[in-house]
């Protein structure tokens, strides 16, 4: 079994089994690094195929044809090529070190390239390049963090998009003479209440039903992608996702819609029902300990136990259970 490693294009190996598990025992291969192998049909990150363990178990070593469609597009630098027997690029030229002496004895390094069969080169998949996002983002496990003024930028998009769900019933609003003090004695609800009960029924009945279309269609679109792909449509428009902290894939619908969605959209109704200097205070906290977090984690993740990363569709799928 001929194993490939792969970091920034550039191609090292092949390496048996037995020296990719050393290497990643030392650290010398990381997680984060990419890997194939014949029975692959893309490069995949090591640590999805390891269950981010240090040690690789393949549930099978079949030697299918290689796939001519994914052989392109990796760095061969040409002194890896000017022999009949064509040497591979070392660990040192693949994390960017200093050559080392190569050694012909017997007791070469486990990480040395002993030999190569000369071998199509195989390119790099979009979806297993996400290693290169590390250079922008914090790496935990085999998931990037998402920034937090990406965080901050899919709250405003959505706020941007109820009041954009509203604004019939804003400028109906604009059009009458309100009272706003009723709205101000917060000692008397009730009365608050009543009079914006009022104000409802003076309003045409086509403003109101349009108003209450959009913003229930807007609530259900959300809904849908929450559950579906773990995004608000301001996550999806920043390309971010929440993830469950200990699988980093889609937490289970309890986290996703019971706690982190209608619990928080219950706690932050009340917030701006009672004053909406509350309601923005209780967002900065949550975000300003989100960015004290060595995870970027806020009271917002806490409660839910979730993280929010960069969307890689490897987290929709579900994690294998182990045998």
């Amino acid at each position: 079994m001929q194993i490939f490693l792969a970091r920034n294009n550039v191609q090292a190996g092949p390496y048996d089994l037995e020296q990719l598990n050393i290497m990643l025992a030392s650290g010398e291969v990381l997680l984060d690094d990419l890997m194939w192998h014949e029975g692959l049909d893309q490069w995949q990150r090591v640590g999805v195929l390891t269950n981010n363990q240090t040690v690789y178990r393949p549930t099978s070593i079949n030697s299918p044809q290689v796939n001519d469609s994914i052989i392109n597009n990796v760095t061969v630098f040409p002194e890896d090529t000017n022999t009949e027997e064509h040497k591979s690029v070392s660990l040192d030229r693949l994390y960017g070190k200093p050559e080392r002496p190569k050694d012909t004895g017997k007791d070469a390094n486990m990480t040395t390239n002993r030999h190569h069969t000369p071998h199509h080169n195989v390119s790099l998949n979009k979806s297993t390049l996400k290693k290169t996002a590390a250079d922008n983002g914090t790496v935990i496990g085999d998931v990037v963090l998402a920034p937090i003024m990406s965080r901050i930028l899919a709250t405003a998009l959505n706020g941007l998009l109820y009041v954009l769900a509203i604004l019939p019933l804003v400028m109906a609003l604009t059009k009458m003479d309100v009272d706003y003090t009723k709205f101000q004695n917060i000692q008397d609800m009730d009365a608050a209440y009543q009079y914006s009960m009022t104000l409802m029924e003076s309003l045409p009945s086509s403003t109101l039903m349009m108003s209450q279309v959009m913003v229930f269609g807007l609530f259900a679109l959300q809904l849908i992608f929450i559950a579906m792909r773990g995004q608000s449509l301001g996550k999806l428009i920043t390309g971010i996702r929440v993830v469950d902290q200990t699988t980093h894939r889609l937490p289970s619908f309890i986290k996703l819609i019971g706690t982190r969605t209608l619990l928080l959209f219950i706690i932050y109704n009340l917030l701006f029902s009672f004053t909406s200097f509350l309601g923005f205070v209780i967002i900065a906290i949550h975000y300003y300990m989100a960015s004290k977090s060595p995870e970027n984690i806020g009271w917002h993740d806490k409660l839910a136990k979730t993280l929010v990363v960069k969307a890689d569709s490897g987290q929709l799928v579900k994690k294998s259970k182990p045998e």
